[in-house]
């Protein structure tokens, strides 16, 4: 009989946008945060087309190569499981992804539970997220006036743009499909 995991119930908001536009996910604890870079990627439909760090009392995890100027000291993230950082149920760390449109998430640790397996699922979200490079919570508001304003001289533009997007739009059927896809390591490595 397998040994039981620990699964993590964490809640994934973008930050600054309201309505909110949020995530939760289901991950084992074990799993690297490269790992849970890839599965907030794909629960919330960005392409990781950008480069994103994970931030918590002043400490940050990301691929070290990224940053070798020195400007901030990084913690290498594909040696640091979830875990390690979220301890505790209400325990929160920041996502950064695209330093230049600064797509800020909130991720909260919701709950533990033990299991006979953990599948990476989304269990639930809200709303469509931004288009790659919109420009941040700012140029993302002032996306969705342009859109819904057919007077507006650049509403064609941003329309074609956009390509049939939907604000409100979320299809859980459709994240899971890819989450599901995805080949997650059978068992994440103890850290170093």
């Amino acid at each position: 009989m397998p040994a039981a995991v620990v699964a993590y119930e964490l809640k994934v908001t973008l930050i600054g946008i309201d309505p909110p536009i949020w995530r939760r996910l289901q991950v084992p604890n074990t799993m690297l945060l490269c790992c849970l870079h890839d599965a907030v990627q794909a629960a919330f439909g960005w392409t990781d087309s950008h480069l994103h760090h994970f931030e918590k009392d002043g400490r940050a995890w990301s691929d070290p190569e990224w940053f070798e100027d020195g400007d901030i000291d990084v913690v290498d993230e594909s040696r640091v499981p979830v875990s390690r950082v979220l301890k505790a149920e209400g325990d929160s760390l920041l996502y950064e992804y695209d330093f230049g449109d600064r797509w800020r998430h909130n991720v909260v640790l919701e709950r533990t539970l033990v299991a006979d397996s953990v599948p990476v699922l989304c269990l639930g979200g809200d709303r469509h997220c931004p288009p790659e490079d919109v420009g941040g919570v700012r140029g993302y508001n002032e996306f969705l006036e342009v859109i819904f304003d057919p007077e507006h001289e650049e509403f064609e533009h941003y329309r074609k743009w956009a390509d049939g997007f939907s604000p409100e739009h979320f299809d859980l059927a459709k994240v899971n499909e890819t989450l599901t896809r995805m080949r997650w390591p059978k068992r994440h490595r103890r850290s170093l």
